[in-house]
């Protein structure tokens, strides 16, 4: 059997048109939206530890090509946006597996 991980990655463009790689940690429903706790994925490791270690909590929004992922501008959506996501990483990552 093989144990191979392989992260699930995506490629979002920034408004000046820029690429950067995420990897996909997890995705929720909450309020009837859909959200996305996103990892910044770096190709120079020098840059991977000057990193803050930090995830980005994007909503899934309709567009006219299909969906978009947007910032979530508002602070206590994301402050329970995390705990949820937060606890699902505990459940997830915990140190008993």
């Amino acid at each position: 059997m093989s144990n191979d991980y392989s992260p699930d990655l995506i490629t979002l463009v920034d408004d000046e048109g820029v690429e950067h790689n995420f990897e996909i940690l997890d995705t929720i429903e909450f309020e009837n939206k859909e959200y996305y706790a996103l990892y910044p994925v770096f190709d120079d490791p020098a840059d991977m530890v000057a990193d803050s270690g930090e995830y980005y909590i994007m909503e899934a929004i309709d567009s006219e090509d299909g969906w978009e992922l947007a910032e979530v501008d508002d602070d206590d959506l994301i402050d329970k946006l995390s705990v949820i996501f937060e606890d699902r990483f505990a459940d997830k990552f915990s140190e008993d597996e």
